[in-house]
């Protein structure tokens, strides 16, 4: 007979510490997410419930110009489909993978950030741990992360007193490193170099931020295209 109690402690071990580095990450930017909110003039209660309901870091930080300025719904719609679109390209990649029974399903499509996905996407599941209460671990783990650090950032905001530009870089850092730890991991790097290509042929075709969605759409048509060549020798995982 299986003890779920035991599954669900067996899943908690083993997604504590992939999640260690975005801990890390998310706690300094949900600080300075925290301290923004502060200066800007808003209790510690707006990042606390903003970054467990709408956890979505870019759009948290662009929220604080919103609430500040003129009534605009539609406005903050498009900009926060346009800010978070990529999501729709994690999403379908995700579809087989988020196909389990029961309620988790929905709180891993609710909570699924570029830093779970990038886990569970790429995740070398224990023998033995359950599937689906692992990726459930790494998404709700990450979440408090952000959260936790949000909070602390808008209680004791008024407190900190030091330059915080540059802090952003620290999740830069860190897609960095989980690249690399992908990269480790691969036998063929076939996947890997044809993002890499696509997106630096579409920072220099669109620059900036602009290039992000034309990469992401030129990313999943050539990997769907060739997905089958790709398998066979192994570079697509």
């Amino acid at each position: 007979m299986i003890n779920q109690k035991e599954v669900i402690q067996n899943a908690f071990k083993a997604a504590f510490p992939v999640t260690v580095p975005i801990m890390a990450g998310f706690t300094f930017l949900g600080l300075a997410y925290g301290i923004y909110m502060n200066v800007s003039g808003f209790s510690f209660l707006y990042p606390m419930l903003m970054s467990l309901t709408i956890f979505a870091g870019s759009a948290e930080f662009v929220t604080v110009s919103w609430l500040l300025g003129p009534f605009a719904p539609l406005k903050a719609l498009l900009l926060t489909l346009m800010i978070n679109a990529r999501h729709l390209f994690y999403g379908l990649s995700m579809l087989e993978k988020y196909n389990i029974p029961g309620l988790k399903k929905y709180y891993l499509i609710f909570g699924m950030c570029d830093e779970s996905f990038s886990i569970n996407c790429t995740a070398d599941i224990p023998v033995g741990v359950d599937k689906s209460w692992y990726m459930f671990f790494v998404t709700l783990l990450n979440h408090l992360y952000w959260v936790a650090g949000a909070t602390m950032g808008g209680l004791f905001g008024s407190l900190i007193h030091f330059n915080t530009q540059g802090l952003e870089f620290v999740m830069t850092a860190l897609f960095v490193v989980l690249f690399l730890e992908q990269w480790m991991k691969e036998k063929h790097h076939g996947s890997s170099l044809l993002g890499l290509g696509l997106s630096v042929l579409c920072l220099t075709l669109f620059r900036g931020a602009n290039f992000i969605i034309p990469s992401m759409c030129l990313i999943l048509g050539a990997l769907a295209l060739l997905q089958k060549p790709l398998e066979k020798v192994g570079g697509l995982q």
